[in-house]
């Protein structure tokens, strides 16, 4: 069953603009995200900017927004086909937990400007 579902959209320039703020990205992203986004060159700032609003998205689906966990404890990672997933670290297992989810479905896109991501959590 459906408990939740979350969408959010990110202006990718205020990704972009937060490169040049020491501590921003090492703030709101895994470190595996950041390594995986440099690897990407130029392109690198869609994937961030895509999945920050997978972490955004993640909170609204859990109705409390990012109450109780940090941005950075939610990474999103590719399966081996290229499928995006959610691993959940620090305090964000424990709020799906309290929220009784137990699968969490994620699905992103991004153009030059934009990017958006929606979260579905299941029991």
């Amino acid at each position: 069953m459906v408990l939740g579902i979350g969408i959010d959209v990110v202006q990718v320039e205020r990704i972009r603009r937060w490169k040049e703020v020491p501590g921003m990205y090492d703030r709101y992203f895994h470190p595996q995200e950041i390594e995986t986004a440099r690897q990407n060159g130029r392109r690198g700032v869609l994937s961030l900017a895509a999945r920050f609003a997978a972490k955004e998205a993640f909170g609204k689906a859990l109705g409390t927004g990012v109450e109780g966990f940090a941005l950075r404890d939610v990474e999103v990672v590719n399966d081996p086909r290229g499928k995006p997933e959610l691993r959940l670290h620090g305090n964000a297992p424990r709020a799906l937990a309290a929220f009784g989810g137990r699968r969490v479905h994620v699905s992103l896109s991004h153009e030059d400007d934009n990017a958006i991501a929606m979260v579905v959590i299941e029991d």
